[in-house]
């Protein structure tokens, strides 16, 4: 998605994916926090921060996508 950055959620959960991978944590929560901070210059991040951070939770949690 590089390149490619918009201000919506799928914008966001794509990039937070991305960025996800990159970070090495066991402490799922910081590695949100982690995440979050990377991408602080998101559109999405910056107009819309509860709701971004509903989605990482959502994302990992709830999906379980990276286990």
């Amino acid at each position: 998605m590089k390149g490619k950055i918009y201000n919506n959620a799928d914008s966001f959960a794509m990039s937070f994916d991305e960025e996800w991978q990159n970070i090495n944590c066991d402490d799922l929560e910081l590695k949100i926090d982690k995440v979050i901070d990377i991408l602080s210059d998101h559109p999405f991040v910056i107009s819309k921060p509860l709701i971004a951070r509903e989605i990482a939770n959502f994302r990992v949690f709830s999906l379980k996508k990276f286990e």
